[in-house]
């Protein structure tokens, strides 16, 4: 399977700094980003980790669950999955951290029943590449450099 590339640029601090986020693989885009805008309910017109975490875990498990649906002799019409991100405050060390994901999905799919329809979205929940990262992550690997 091919590695896929984001790379994020930022000038300034933490809290004055803005930022943009490329989506370098797939050469689809390029969004601005800022901390104040973050942690602003509205979200300033800015994207952000969170969301774009959530972009990529409801795509990642839409896919899990259409295979699993196949697999279970399901013929998938349509799915739709939408993912909540709640960042707060990490009381351990006063930071933050992602509190919840929430899934929600809705789907049109004939062939199977609502328990079948369940035991797929359940087994896709863990199933898919992004649930699995976010459940545990054995090691994060670091290449940092200074430029001057």
């Amino acid at each position: 399977m091919p590695t896929r590339t984001a790379r994020t640029a930022w000038d300034g601090g933490f809290e004055d700094g803005t930022g943009q986020v490329e989506l370098t693989s797939s050469g689809l885009g390029t969004f601005e980003m800022s901390f104040p805008k973050r942690s602003s309910d509205d979200g300033g017109g800015v994207t952000n980790p969170e969301e774009l975490l959530g972009a990529a875990h409801s795509a990642c498990y839409t896919m899990q669950l259409t295979a699993v649906l196949e697999k279970n002799g399901g013929t998938v019409r349509s799915i739709e999955t939408k993912a909540d991100v709640s960042l707060g405050k990490d009381d351990a060390d006063g930071g933050f951290k992602i509190h919840t994901i929430a899934l929600t999905v809705r789907g049109e799919v004939e062939g199977v029943d609502d328990a079948t329809f369940q035991q797929a979205a359940e087994e896709a929940k863990t199933g898919c590449p992004l649930s699995k990262a976010l459940a545990s992550v054995d090691q994060i690997t670091l290449d940092a450099t200074l430029e001057s």
